[in-house]
């Protein structure tokens, strides 16, 4: 089995020589670390020639012409991977030495495990502890536990909990995940591990695996994350914002079901994974009821036939908190 790293750069000189050292230092070596480089304009690419000479397995380096962005970046660093699992790995953070060889061991003894992902230590920018735990934040007790169940799919269509720099997929699922659609609230982790989850098993391993460094040069940290699912909350509970919030997700809904469709016609998917006709129904109930909570007209006597006629279909308590639910919308 064959380890592919795929880190992404910008600006990164500062940060960059403790993560490629906790690499090389790593008790199971991979195979290659494909680094692209988001056109930094400090030292970052001096810093990887110079870990690349001395480097203990194949460094490539790939330059863009042009700024893609974070998402895109990882998706062309994805693309150029040749291993048989894919590991992604931001510029500032610190692998802990058995990294890579703890998530090797859960994918050759779990053939049906298409992706896993790891807790981390939090740290300052001097890699000083927090005294904190990544899942403190980002993944609760009770998602765990549904992770643990198989429903991964579940969380992980409410909201994304898993953080790209703790990440490790098949690249069987390449094809699956690429390209990364554009025009919702989902950045290259979240899009990657809910299409792997509606598809194959995902193990959440509580191990702190790595240092997650925070720092103001930072482009998503915990609080940043946090802030995310905050606002999305508050999008879906403003009565102003909540079509939007609808609208969102139903793309999202929508981007998935063209996707799992689309590689159902792939003859390498049938050898591979399955994709369920209970899976593309699931999605396409949760967009109708997403379609009439957004839709919900102002006008409260309006509102109520539309309301009861969504309890009798049972989306209500499927998809949303049953007559509670049902209450909110229409006393809201």
């Amino acid at each position: 089995m064959k380890f592919s790293i795929a880190l992404c750069t910008y600006n990164g000189s500062r940060y960059l020589p403790a993560q490629l050292d906790s690499i090389a230092a790593q008790t199971l070596l991979p195979n290659e670390l494909v680094i692209c480089d988001d056109c930094s304009t400090d030292e970052t690419r001096d810093v990887i020639t110079s870990f690349a000479a001395r480097a203990p397995f194949a460094v490539r380096l790939y330059v863009n012409e042009v700024n893609l962005g974070s998402t895109k970046n990882f998706e062309q660093a994805i693309s150029l991977c040749t291993g048989d699992i894919i590991m992604l790995s931001d510029q500032d953070d610190v692998w802990l030495p058995a990294k890579l060889e703890r998530i090797h061991t859960i994918f050759s003894t779990a053939p049906k495990v298409g992706m896993v992902f790891t807790d981390a230590e939090l740290v300052d920018e001097n890699l000083s502890p927090w005294g904190a735990y990544l899942w403190q934040y980002t993944c609760m007790a009770w998602e765990q536990r549904l992770f643990h169940k198989g429903k991964a799919f579940d969380v992980l269509l409410r909201r994304n909990v898993v953080t790209g720099a703790t990440m490790a997929f098949r690249a069987l699922f390449r094809e699956l995940v690429l390209p990364i659609p554009p025009n919702h609230f989902l950045i290259h982790d979240g899009w990657i591990a809910l299409m792997i989850a509606a598809v194959a098993d995902i193990v959440a391993l509580p191990e702190p695996l790595i240092k997650y460094r925070q720092h103001p040069q930072q482009q998503m940290g915990v609080v940043r994350r946090r802030n995310l699912h905050e606002a999305d909350a508050a999008r879906k509970n403003s009565w102003a914002k909540r079509e939007s919030y609808y609208q969102s997700e139903i793309k999202k809904l929508d981007d998935i079901r063209a996707r799992l469709l689309t590689d159902n016609d792939n003859p390498n998917c049938v050898q591979v994974y399955s994709i369920t006709p209970a899976r593309i129904a699931y999605l396409e109930e949760l967009a109708a009821h997403y379609r009439v909570r957004g839709g919900i007209l102002k006008h409260r006597r309006q509102r109520v036939p539309v309301v009861l006629r969504e309890l009798q279909t049972g989306r209500y308590s499927r998809f949303s908190k049953g007559l509670a639910s049902a209450v909110k919308d229409i006393l809201r």
